[in-house]
């Protein structure tokens, strides 16, 4: 072994392995090798903020392999992700390993190819200090918020809580919107609709526009202004007035960046954003496709660029003449813009090798990573492809009555002349108006003419109110946070994560509702640090630190500016909020107490929800919280339950304990053993995966092909 080449994780070592052969090692840091401390601030604020860096103490012994492996090779290639992430991994690696200067190689790869890993390994580069010193800064950043306001939080609301730079934005973006609708008052508005009747009997269907000889639309706001519309037209002569006709075309959406791909599967398959962004790291460092070995399928995930490399751009369109004729290919190949603040450091995430079709790869991957695999190659190979064509047509008709007011009315539709792009991809919508002409009026019209006289068979009256706006999903709150410039592609999934496992922000179906503790804690940070949950300011900061990535500004700089407004605010805060004391209600259960009949009530803990009484401390008892599950224990019968152990470990245990003590870390199933009719448990380790009977008498397990005995699987 002469070349050493250090990445991340143990499948992309894998496939670059491969696609370099004799001569090079490739092993994974599993992530990072050092940090700050977890148990203090670990930044000196008395000397220019200097971080203190630590080995992690779970690496150490991955730490000392890696060093010996250091020591044996000519060359170490430190190939971690093309982030300032992986800048940051690379950097701590070669402290770690006390990699000297002449012996160590940057190399990155925005994709995992033979061509573009060969090519990488080809053109090292040393560490980018600027991205380092980008990292540095946020990172630094995030501890001093965290590190000096969780303290204020737990003095004032109960213990355990944290407070994050852009966890706390995202929070505060979430109550808002309830508080929108809290406040939003309805208001009462009637859709009219005359059903009309042509020459040769064939029905359609105009909406109520205005009185003629008003500018605008007429608002219909009361059932008594509904009825003055509806004497007017009913019985009325209808005269079709105008037909405009014209020619609308549907451009396809860009090639997938971060936001947009979690977006989209949150919408069309309800995946959260960590779970989209796992798939799609996944796929990016590699999968087994049968004889091709490990294979890279996709460009980095964590990018906020649309531009693409000439190459794809041609594979694409030679592959879309081939599938679907040259008329779905347009003249040129299309380019698409960035947003004004992207970094623009990689590619749009797009098919590595755009011949290998979902077809091609569907029998190798998971159903889940099919799904996202598809996602981007469908929205890359799309956003290649002609506009859609629809012919529309727009009419406009008049009523005319003795005695009472003329009224217009509308009629719209349109035809699909040419499906375009629409023919591979369409997205889906979440809460939006779609400029698309097949939303307009998806009804087909008849043949009219102008002039052309129409009876009335109908006047329909709706009365409907207009709604508030809706909760956020967690697809419209990275939308939010895009927008705003809050955080940047690799922020999306883990600060969602964050707010949903602290419980300030709970799901209701898939939207986003802000819990009791995530008002109160926004409320307490809005009056007493409006900069860090301000969203202009938070943005502001992201481009400070985008500024220093790019080498225009020092990342010491930032924190100084930062730091003399916080400390201002953190002094200020422990002074007026000495004393106070905001904690949520507790929730009352029907549970009694068995020492003092109390109802107990549901208490936060380190490892999670317990109960305890309410008569604290007259009365200390609590009890875990007790979940029934399918099935029961296959030693007594008694009722199986979810428990926890000290640490917070989820376990299975006998509901007759201390009587029974049967207890597994195995998941009870509903299904019974075909041989005893027991319960059966889900083993699911890395080592084994397995549905089995615990019964030792009986001794059944499900493998591949049914139920097996386990003397005869052996």
């Amino acid at each position: 072994m002469k070349k050493l080449v250090i990445v991340e994780s143990p499948s992309k070592a894998k496939t670059i392995e491969k696609y370099l052969g004799r001569g090079y090692k490739v092993t994974a840091s599993m992530g990072h090798v050092m940090d700050l401390p977890k148990s203090v601030l670990g930044v000196d604020l008395e000397n220019d903020f200097e971080p203190r860096y630590m080995p992690m103490r779970e690496k150490k012994d991955l730490i000392k392999e890696l060093t010996g492996l250091a020591k044996d090779a000519d060359q170490v290639f430190l190939a971690t992700d093309p982030d300032r992430e992986g800048e940051a991994i690379s950097w701590h690696l070669k402290t770690a390993l006390k990699l000297p200067d002449d012996k160590v190689k940057r190399v990155t790869f925005n994709e995992i190819t033979e061509k573009t890993v060969k090519k990488g390994i080809a053109s090292p580069r040393a560490i980018d200090g600027d991205l380092v010193d980008a990292y540095q800064a946020r990172r630094v950043l995030d501890r001093i918020v965290g590190y000096k306001l969780s303290p204020v939080l737990w003095k004032t609301v109960r213990k355990g809580l944290s407070a994050g730079r852009v966890q706390s934005v995202a929070v505060r973006i979430v109550v808002m919107r309830e508080r929108e609708i809290k406040a939003f008052v309805p208001k009462e508005f009637w859709n009219l609709t005359a059903v009309l009747e042509n020459g040769e009997k064939k029905l359609l269907r105009a909406k109520f526009l205005s009185y003629a000889g008003e500018d605008e639309k007429t608002a219909v706001s009361s059932e008594a202004e509904a009825l003055a519309v509806e004497k007017a037209a009913s019985g009325a002569d209808y005269t079709v007035e105008e037909i405009r006709r014209a020619e609308k075309r549907r451009r396809p959406a860009p090639p997938f960046i971060t936001s947009t791909l979690q977006q989209e599967a949150s919408r069309r398959y309800g995946f959260t954003s960590r779970r989209t962004m796992m798939l799609a790291q996944n796929l990016y460092e590699g999968v087994s496709l049968g004889e091709r070995g490990m294979t890279g399928l996709i460009t980095y995930m964590r990018t906020d660029s649309l531009r693409l490399s000439e190459e794809s751009v041609e594979a694409a369109r030679g592959l879309i003449g081939e599938t679907f004729g040259k008329r779905y290919l347009p003249s040129s190949p299309r380019v698409y813009k960035s947003r004004g603040n992207a970094q623009d450091a990689h590619e749009a995430i797009r098919p590595s090798n755009p011949a290998l079709t979902p077809d091609m790869t569907k029998p190798y991957l998971s159903s889940d990573q099919q799904k996202i695999y598809k996602l981007i190659w469908d929205r890359f190979t799309a956003s290649q492809m002609a506009d859609a064509i629809y012919d529309t047509v727009t009419v406009r008709i008049r009523s005319d009555k003795a005695g009472e007011r003329s009224c217009l009315f509308r009629a719209a539709g349109s035809v699909k002349t040419f499906a375009g792009f629409t023919a591979l991809y369409e997205d889906t919508k979440e809460n939006d108006k779609s400029d698309s002409p097949e939303d307009e009026d998806k009804n087909e019209l008849p043949a009219l003419n102008e002039g052309e006289k129409l009876l009335c068979r109908d006047f329909e009256k709706e009365q409907k109110f207009t709604q508030p706006p809706p909760r956020y999903t967690e697809a419209t709150l990275i939308r939010a946070l895009e927008e705003n410039g809050i955080g940047r592609p690799s922020t999306y999934a883990p600060t969602i994560g964050t707010i949903l496992d602290r419980e300030y922000v709970e799901k209701e179906g898939r939207a986003l509702k802000p819990t009791e503790l995530g008002t109160i804690v926004t409320e307490l940070m809005e009056a007493n640090f409006p900069d860090v949950v301000d969203t202009e300011f938070t943005a502001h900061m992201e481009n400070e630190l985008d500024r220093v990535s790019e080498g225009k500004e020092p990342w010491k700089d930032v924190l100084r500016q930062f730091w003399g407004g916080f400390s201002e605010s953190l002094e200020k805060a422990e002074k007026n909020l000495e004393g106070v004391k905001r904690a949520p209600a507790d929730e009352v259960t029907d549970i009694k107490c068995d020492k003092c009949g109390r109802f107990m009530v549901i208490k936060n803990g380190r490892f999670g929800k317990f109960l305890a009484c309410p008569g604290y401390p007259e009365c200390k008892n609590t009890k875990s919280i007790v979940v029934e599950t399918p099935g029961n224990c296959p030693l007594c019968g008694g009722k199986m339950l979810e428990k926890k152990s000290r640490n917070g470990a989820k376990y299975f245990g006998c509901g007759n304990y201390p009587a029974c003590s049967f207890m597994t870390w195995d998941q009870p199933v509903k299904d019974l053993c075909p041989k005893c009719g027991k319960t059966l448990f889900r083993k699911n380790t890395r080592a084994e995966r397995k549905i089995y009977c615990a019964d030792p008498a009986c001794g059944y397990e499900k493998v591949t092909g049914g139920y097996k005995n386990k003397k005869d699987a052996k």
